[in-house]
């Protein structure tokens, strides 16, 4: 999903870091040093799995995995999608000069999926974090496939039969994310519920 370097116009790569910037001051602003373990986890989470590819049809699919993060760390889940983009660049996946909008890409995402994540408290049904957790993995994507889309057609016309493919594309992979959060927050109630954001430390069906 990353935007490599070359491919974005000017204008959207400057847009790209200056909310990155503002992004990231938001969401960076008093750190606990006891978060930063768990942000260093997840940070190496996405990582890895943005290199692991799945054959579809003529291209070829990955796990982002930004729903999950901020399913996990909140808002900081921002920081740590940024850390990994960084990271990522310096081994040729993306660039340097996309850092930014590949930022905003896959950590506005992890925000959104955060923000979805929260509206659990808003119901009350069995299974409730399961199903927010899915729904977070998915519209995580969502968002972030409409920022890639975005910023193809921003850039020139001649991207747009591009945009229309990586749309189709994230539908798959929103189904594929939302699958996968939607297992990891089932099995991380059962086994470490306080490692959900927002979670009590309570094991599901054991006040």
């Amino acid at each position: 999903m990353h935007i490599a370097d070359g491919i974005v116009s000017g204008p959207v790569l400057a847009t790209g870091f200056g909310i990155t910037a503002v992004l990231a001051a938001a969401t960076m602003r008093n750190v606990d040093l006891e978060e930063i373990p768990k942000i260093s986890v997840v940070t190496a989470v996405f990582f890895v799995a943005n290199f692991i590819h799945i054959p579809l049809v003529v291209a070829s699919i990955h796990l982002i995995l930004n729903g999950l993060a901020g399913v996990i760390l909140g808002k900081r889940a921002f920081m740590a999608i940024m850390l990994g983009v960084i990271l990522q660049a310096f081994f040729g996946f993306g660039g340097i000069s996309v850092i930014g909008i590949n930022s905003v890409m896959l950590g506005g995402g992890a925000l959104v999926a955060y923000g979805v994540w929260q509206c659990r408290h808003l119901v009350s049904f069995p299974k409730r974090e399961v199903i927010f957790g899915a729904l977070a993995g998915a519209f995580g994507i969502f968002f972030s496939g409409c920022i890639l889309a975005l910023a193809l057609v921003t850039t020139g016309d001649a991207f747009m039969t591009t945009a229309k493919l990586v749309l189709g594309y994230h539908v798959v992979l929103m189904v594929l994310e939302g699958a996968v959060t939607g297992a990891c927050v089932g099995f991380l109630l059962k086994t470490r519920p306080n490692l959900l954001s927002g979670q009590p430390d309570v094991v599901a069906g054991k006040a």
